[in-house]
């Protein structure tokens, strides 16, 4: 009788074994096995940081433990110091990298469908990006003043160039053969622009964005490395001439989790534009 039961009880443990396997969460996990590597590569980097403190008897202002800059993190989200000089910062980042686009963009699909502007217009192009933007940020403060209006362009143009390119060859790469496909159609340019030109230099456009949101972060903090009463770079600024070094990195973080989330939300972007592809 017992044999029979075990018997029995065999298709039920196959159902649940495969039900199990079957999970969501499961599927999930076989695809992604190497987001396990994140957790574990921070907590042997937040483990190795403390062993050095521990053998370097190092003082706070000189390198902080992972306690004091959790300390201080906790206490500036409390009293709100935090959050201020983060949103002063997104949105310069936000006003910089829409006019980088907008203007990378146009003259971009403008040089990409005439080689003779190319042609003029590229040597000074690349001219001026041979001069650092670290040089450029005194003079737009001095000549915009120490509002966000020096970190907006500052922003812009350190996300300018990237686009720029990318789009130049994002248009390009669209083979000829569509183009007289569809002026065969009889499309008008708005529709090859819309339905051919746009879809093919997507890819190229979101890879060039990736760089582009990326540098956006850099552009805001140098122009309020500059000149600056708020924002991320005017606290990194603050804390370091007072020694306050949790601060700094508490403040390091803070960019560092701003520039991972616009980069994942291009991520997402791209996935969704792109379902196409796959």
């Amino acid at each position: 009788m017992q044999k029979v039961t075990q018997v029995s009880q065999r298709p039920y443990r196959h159902l649940i074994a495969g039900a199990v396997a079957q999970s969501p969460f499961r599927r999930w996990w076989c695809r992604r096995p190497d987001l396990l590597t994140v957790p574990v590569v921070l907590a042997l980097f937040v483990g190795l940081w403390q062993a050095v403190i521990w053998l370097g008897d190092y003082p706070t202002f000189i390198l902080p433990s992972p306690g004091d800059v959790a300390t201080t993190l906790v206490s500036t989200l409390a009293d709100g110091t935090l959050w201020r000089h983060a949103q002063v910062t997104l949105s310069e980042i936000f006003a910089g990298l829409g006019l980088g686009l907008v203007m990378a963009t146009t003259l971009g699909y403008a040089l990409a469908r005439s080689p003779l502007l190319e042609r003029l217009l590229a040597p000074y192009l690349v001219a001026s990006q041979s001069v650092p933007v670290v040089a450029i940020a005194p003079l737009l403060v001095i000549w915009f003043g120490s509002g966000r209006l020096s970190k907006v362009l500052v922003c812009a143009l350190i996300v300018f160039f990237p686009m720029l390119v990318n789009t130049i060859v994002g248009i390009r790469s669209v083979e000829e053969d569509l183009r007289d496909l569809m002026r065969s159609l009889g499309a008008s340019r708005w529709q090859t622009f819309r339905m051919l030109e746009v879809p093919a230099a997507l890819p190229v456009l979101l890879g060039g964005l990736k760089i582009g949101v990326t540098l956006s972060v850099i552009g805001a903090v140098v122009g309020e490395f500059v000149g600056a009463d708020q924002g991320l770079g005017f606290l990194i600024n603050q804390a370091r001439g007072l020694f306050d070094t949790p601060l700094v990195f508490v403040a390091i973080l803070a960019l560092v989790v701003i520039a991972l989330a616009l980069y994942g939300t291009v991520m997402l972007l791209e996935m969704r534009l792109l379902r196409w592809r796959r």
